[in-house]
Parts: C-alpha cells; structure tokens; sequence
C-alpha cells in the first residue's frame, strides 16, 4: 500500500499535565489529519465524540496535531469510511463497525454481536479479555488499525409502522437495520436495508422502508423518527452495547509520533466513557417526550425473541464452519462471554432485578 503524506512541517510539541512541553515533545512535527464520519453532525452525541477527540488532541498536543472531522458526504458516503481509511484517502474515519460485515462478518464483533455482550461486557473483553488483539489482528488485513472510540449503551428494537405480534408479522417488513441483525432478521422474512442515519426519516417517509432501527430516544427523536413511525419496539436484541470504533490507517499510525499515537488514544478512551454517559443521561427524558408525542412503547413479544435467539446462533454456527477468522475470534469471544454471565447473574442481575422492582413498588 502507497504510503500516503499525512503529516508536514516539523516544529515542538506535545504538551502533558505533569510535565513541562519542552521536555517531552521538542522535535516533534506538525500533524494535519481529516478525519470522516459515518454519522451526521445533528447527532451531537455520536458526532460529538470525534469533535471532543479532535479538541482533546489538540489541547494536549498544544495544537500540534490537529484532527478536522467531517460528516457524510463531505469527504466519502457514510457507509464507506472504511474503505477511504484503508486505501488512504483519509487517515482516519469513525463508524460502526459492523457497517462493514460485507467483506467479512468478522467486523461485528468490534461494534457487538446481536444476544452478546453488553456494554460492560463488550468494554471488559476488549480491555482485558484479548478482544482488542483479536480484532487489531483481524484488522491488519484491511490496513486499518482501530480504537475504541464510542459507547451508545444498550438500543432500542426501532419504530415500525405495524405492529409486531408473532414471527409471522416480521415477513415481507422492509428495515433499515445494520450488522449481522438484519442477516438473522432475513430468515424470518425481514428485508434488511442497510443506509446511514441521514437517510432513514426521508426513506420511512417515501415507504421506502417499514422499520427501522437507530440508538435510541435521544437519537431518534433528533432524527424525528417517531413522526413517520408509530410503534417503538425494545429492546434491541442485536446491540447490547454498541462500541463505536476510529479506523485509522496503518500507515498514518505508523508514520505518527508515538506521544501523538498516545494523545489519541487517551482522546478515544475518554470520548468513549463520555458518550456513553451522555446517552445514559439523557435518553430517558427523550423516551419521555416521545412517548408523550404519541409514540406506542412495546417489548418485543417472547415468541419473536427466542425466534431471533435460535436464528442468531444458527447463523453463528454456519459462518464459523466456513470463515477461520470469524471462528477464530467467536472461539475466544463465546467463552468469555460464558464467563461474563456467570458472574454478571450473581451480581449485577441480581441488584438490578430487586432494586427496579423496589422502587417501582415504592411509588404505588
């Protein structure tokens, strides 16, 4: 691959807390990178976070490395930053990972793997569970490096404009649904589209589409999903903790100072806890207002949950006997995930299960 020309003048640099610049970053070049998005600016949580890491590098960088985001459509579509990351038309790009499950469903587990781990879970893994090596690995044969880089917490199940009863109401919907969910979903009868955030108001609108799914209230309700859909459906089975990712050119990794390497790693590490806070905090006033605005809450019903439980793990099944590199990493990933269960049902399940329900109790 053609190394690509991503950093310019030479000149001092990196600042730190505890230390004085000078002393730690004379020497050090200027560094200009354009980083693409798949997500508009509107969504100022998701967007927000490559706005925050931008500033963050730069603050600790003492504006030596400078990172400019753009939206879809600025620089590539927004389902194609993957590819302008790894042919090196930008050095860096932020996405969801599972975008991508085209050219190997291998990518899923990077973003979450539909009924697996949850958001602790997913962070644990990738932290401390060998998950990150797996997937940087794996990586190495798109010429992409990548960084945890966003959480949006567990997600909702979508608006539809019917309302589903049984599997048999699935059949014939078309929905805008990414990463391998829509895959299980087709053989129940569901037309997966895939398209980026942008574009769901106007396809629901035109009857482009029946369903579909995002975030969740707080998203949704900013992209206005619940003036084109009635029925809000939870939960989203498909992401339990959906981790966002910065793809980055090896390349352009390669090439960069390793106390800038470091600075965006401390900026991806800490937009990823800030967005998953700011999601926390905020998406249950949102589900307030839209259900105020007329939207219809329901859970899915148990009979399409084990359906789509037993289809998941089928198609899991059937990829692994085909595809080494997503056995490989399903391998390592289903016995922790087996491990994380255990302890999350003595502890974490337990708590959640008898608070919710004191609590509920208490304001009868």
């Amino acid at each position: 691959m053609r190394r690509r020309s991503f950093l310019t003048a030479a000149g001092t640099g990196l600042g730190a807390a505890a230390l004085a610049a000078p002393a730690i970053a004379q020497g050090l070049p200027e560094v200009e990178w354009q980083l693409a998005s798949s997500y508009p600016r509107s969504l100022d949580t998701v967007y927000g976070a490559v706005e925050r890491i931008a500033a963050r590098v730069a603050e600790v960088t003492e504006g030596r490395f400078r990172i400019q985001p753009s939206p879809p459509n600025a620089v590539v579509p927004a389902l194609q930053v993957l590819d302008a990351v790894r042919h090196g038309a930008v050095p860096c790009g932020q996405s969801a990972a599972y975008f991508y499950i085209d050219k190997d469903p291998t990518f899923c587990f990077d973003t979450g793997m539909p009924f697996g781990l949850n958001t602790r879970q997913q962070m644990a893994w990738m932290t401390y569970g060998g998950g990150l090596e797996l997937m940087r690995d794996f990586y190495r044969g798109y010429d992409v490096t990548m960084l945890p880089a966003g959480s949006t917490g567990a997600q909702m199940g979508g608006w539809f404009r019917k309302e589903i009863r049984t599997v048999e109401d699935l059949k014939g919907i078309r929905m805008r649904i990414g990463g391998l969910a829509g895959r299980i979903l087709a053989t129940l009868g569901v037309q997966p589209v895939p398209m980026g955030g942008a574009d769901i108001r106007p396809a629901l609108e035109l009857g482009a589409i029946d369903a579909a799914e995002f975030v969740g209230p707080y998203d949704d309700e900013r992209l206005g999903l619940h003036h084109v859909a009635k029925y809000y459906y939870y939960p989203g089975w498909w992401e339990g903790g959906a981790q966002i990712a910065l793809f980055v050119n090896l390349d352009a990794w390669a090439a960069l100072p390793r106390p800038f390497q470091s600075a965006l790693e401390q900026a991806c590490a800490e937009a990823q806890s800030w967005m998953l806070a700011k999601y926390d905090a905020l998406n249950a006033a949102a589900l307030r207002r839209l259900v105020a605005a007329g939207a219809v809450l329901k859970p899915f019903p148990r009979e399409v949950m084990e359906a789509c439980y037993e289809a998941a793990f089928a198609l899991y099944d059937d990829i692994a006997a085909g595809n080494p590199r997503f056995k490989r990493v399903y391998d390592a990933w289903s016995s922790f995930r087996d491990e994380e269960y255990l302890w999350f049902r003595v502890a974490e399940s337990s708590f959640e299960s008898f608070v919710y329900g004191a609590a509920a109790r208490r304001r009868e």
